[in-house]
């Protein structure tokens, strides 16, 4: 970095609002929405799901969502730097809070790429063979009845190999990089998954499936659970409350329809979220007609969905090698967009703390965290270690961090008609008080019942059967590490040529276009 060039200024853009949009969708339409939302309203009223999960969205997601944009977009930084520019050191630690947990998700994120793209190429000749069950935990993942550290060639190398990509692709930069790939990447996946549904659609026993999915429970609307569930996938679906949304918000314009965007989004992801629905539970139709038993008997979600079920349709579909191809191509798109988000915010926050070079901190952090991540899961307890993980830095890092927040900014910031404002100035879509009461006071509510719902659940019974020392360890242990680290993070000195009174009035080398 010159003498002379501004920091603000080195930070990198998008180049135009569109490619902002692309790479906002390529970060919320990830794995859950393809493995977990089907599940999720299925498993909570079918088709009455949708009610609470459209209030969810609207109430609940979008309005945190524009507070992400707003934080980011006003203060021009990573999420440490924002919210030291809004209120001080204090506030700093959530912004690390939100960068600990960004980087354990990448850590185990790019495990989950790397079996899709081993099971994309096991789809061509159905390799897992009779008992798709077996081969994924005895041949694939070597599992066995201890907790081991083997390596795992076979899940090692993809691994490295995920890793080689992401880093290229932030090495390239916000717009070479993140931009171009988030370009190329979400009209590839949206081709291939309205393929794959399309596909789905025309197997035998689609229409049971659909009907099992569409099916309304109307006494499902009666139970608070089935709203926190709503508002429970919305948050995890949508990338907010986790510093990726303040991140990409600083990298455009300022005179950029921040509102206008979030809806753009926002209801491209909730499309897709539905249109996984369909493509599922078509092919959990084809599956349960086939193996004549109910639907509720082979829907699943998570990796049983993706590596036990979805094989197990494949290898008796009509055009099963392609259905395969179509579905693991389509969680490997989704998950390098969505990897590519995670990982920008750690690298962000790294960049304006030590007033690095775009090069050296997309190394810095990378290869560290490829190095954890193929350490951890390309061993024989890999799995295990990224359940727990997936769990406790999801339900008590990221939720917990937004309440927080959220009641941060409301109460003692006292910053939500400022943001409102700033939104309000270029937005297409005005935010009004309703907007304040939202953030203040409802949204916190909802997810200190889903927080407490979980907790309960947890301490009921240990969390899928894992030892104890494994949940402690890669669990709460997690999930406690990432405060604990950004307590610390928030105390070291930040560079000196790194303004930290307010907003900066440098502009983005690329100013985004309207």
């Amino acid at each position: 970095m010159s003498a002379e060039q501004p920091v603000e200024a080195s930070r990198g853009a998008f180049a135009h609002r569109r490619v902002f949009i692309f790479a906002a969708i390529g970060s919320a339409v990830g794995l859950g929405n393809i493995w977990r939302f089907p599940y999720v309203a299925y498993d909570n009223g079918g088709g009455a799901f949708l009610i609470p999960y459209l209030v969810a969205l609207l109430a609940a997601g979008l309005p945190f969502l524009m507070l992400d944009y707003a934080i980011g977009h006003k203060y021009r930084g990573s999420a440490p730097l924002s919210f030291r520019r809004m209120s001080g050191r204090g506030a700093e630690t959530l912004g690390w809070w939100q960068v600990g947990i960004c980087a354990v998700i990448a850590i185990y994120y790019a495990a989950i790429i790397a079996y899709a793209i081993r099971y994309a190429f096991f789809s061509l000749d159905n390799a897992w063979g009779d008992d798709p069950n077996a081969f994924f935990f005895q041949d694939f993942l070597e599992s066995t009845t201890g907790f081991g550290f083997d390596f795992v060639p076979g899940v090692l190398w993809p691994v490295v190999l995920v890793w080689l990509v992401v880093v290229a692709i932030m090495v390239a930069g916000v717009q070479k990089g993140i931009g171009r790939t988030a370009l190329v990447f979400i009209p590839v996946l949206a081709l291939a998954f309205v393929a794959l549904v399309v596909q789905a659609l025309f197997l035998p026993g689609a229409a049971a499936g659909l009907d099992a999915f569409f099916t309304p429970d109307w006494s499902a609307l009666t139970d608070a659970a089935v709203w926190g569930a709503a508002i429970g996938q919305i948050f995890f679906s949508l990338s907010v409350g986790f510093g990726i949304m303040i991140t990409y918000a600083s990298y455009v314009g300022r005179k950029t329809d921040m509102t206008g965007s979030g809806l753009v989004v926002g209801t491209a992801n909730s499309s897709f979220e539905l249109l996984a629905g369909i493509g599922v539970f078509a092919a959990l139709g084809f599956m349960a007609q086939a193996n004549g038993v109910a639907i509720d008997e082979v829907a699943s979600n998570g990796i049983g969905l993706a590596f036990i079920a979805f094989p197990a349709i494949i290898s008796e579909a009509p055009a099963g090698a392609l259905i395969g191809v179509l579905f693991f191509g389509s969680l490997v798109l989704a998950g390098l967009t969505s990897l590519v988000s995670v990982i920008e915010v750690v690298i962000s926050a790294v960049r304006d703390k030590l007033d690095l070079s775009r090069t050296s901190a997309a190394l810095a952090v990378g290869i560290p965290v490829a190095v954890i991540s193929a350490l951890l899961f390309g061993t024989t307890t890999g799995l295990p270690i990224l359940d727990a993980m997936d769990h406790f830095i999801n339900r008590f890092g990221i939720l917990l961090v937004a309440v927080i927040s959220m009641l941060v900014v409301a109460w003692k910031m006292r910053a939500l008609t400022d943001l409102r404002g700033h939104l309000n100035a270029t937005g297409s879509v005005p935010l009004g008080s309703w907007w304040s009461a939202l953030i203040a006071v409802v949204i916190p509510l909802a997810l200190v019942y889903v927080l407490v719902d979980e907790l309960l659940l947890v301490l009921d019974k240990p969390y899928g059967d894992l030892p104890t020392w494994l949940i402690n360890t890669f669990g709460w242990g997690t999930a406690g590490l990432v405060v604990v680290v950004a307590i610390v993070l928030a105390q070291l000195p930040w560079s000196s040529r790194v303004p930290l009174d307010g907003p900066p009035t440098d502009t983005p080398e690329e100013e985004v276009s309207r």
